[in-house]
């Protein structure tokens, strides 16, 4: 598989100690990585996007269900094999999404799920519990921001350590060909692909809220 190029220019002013892999031990790494998220903007089938590196080489690749009432997408890596499984859970009021092993939706290969911190917000806050955190009484990992704007960070559960952060791309070129592209900076030792997976189910939610009208699943 393609392993993204690190951004040695790039300085951390609180870098994790130790590798936090939650996807896989592969998927960290002791440098600052980029990563650029370009999505079709006119598609069909919602939640399909490409990840590549700052060379553009595909890293992952994300698959959304075709006109599927259910959310379910599936993270591959370069070569097309499935790392994770994403899954919205129905009848949820904080529009969770459940993240399993592989092409697995059994509670058994469960590795992390995600919520809205609460039924009604205007700018993204996103709680974020992994498995064996089955209280849920503090989140493992928080996102917030703007996900109209792709501004979102994501920081390492309630406190103000920075794991990762979204920023917006505007290009002429991507602008002509209708594509949605945005970067992401994921801080040393932690599980890029779990990164990428958090701003799939940020995806799905945003889809979710604008198919219903804007309404609370919705983040500005």
């Amino acid at each position: 598989m393609a392993y993204p190029t690190p951004n040695p220019s790039f300085t951390s002013n609180q870098p994790l100690a130790n590798p936090v892999s939650i996807i896989g031990p592969h998927f960290c790494t002791p440098y600052p990585v980029d990563l650029a998220i370009i999505r079709k903007v006119l598609t069909i089938t919602d939640g399909n996007f490409v990840v590549t590196d700052i060379n553009g080489s595909i890293v992952f690749k994300v698959k959304g269900t075709f006109l599927s009432m259910h959310g379910r997408r599936v993270l591959l890596d370069g070569a097309g094999n499935p790392i994770v499984t994403l899954k919205q859970k129905m009848m949820s009021a904080h529009d969770r999404w459940q993240v399993f092993k592989g092409d697995s939706t059994d509670a058994s290969d469960l590795l992390f799920s995600a919520k809205r911190s609460s039924m009604f917000q205007l700018k993204t806050k996103l709680d974020v519990f992994l498995a064996n955190n089955t209280k849920e009484e503090v989140c493992d990992f928080k996102v917030k921001g703007s996900w109209l704007e792709r501004s979102c960070v994501v920081y390492a559960g309630e406190s103000s350590t920075v794991v990762a952060q979204m920023h917006k791309k505007h290009t002429v070129e991507s602008i002509l060909i209708g594509k949605d592209k945005f970067m992401v900076t994921v801080y040393p030792n932690i599980d890029y692909a779990f990164i990428v997976a958090l701003i799939v189910i940020l995806d799905g939610i945003n889809k979710e809220g604008s198919s219903s009208g804007g309404g609370v699943g919705g983040f500005n």
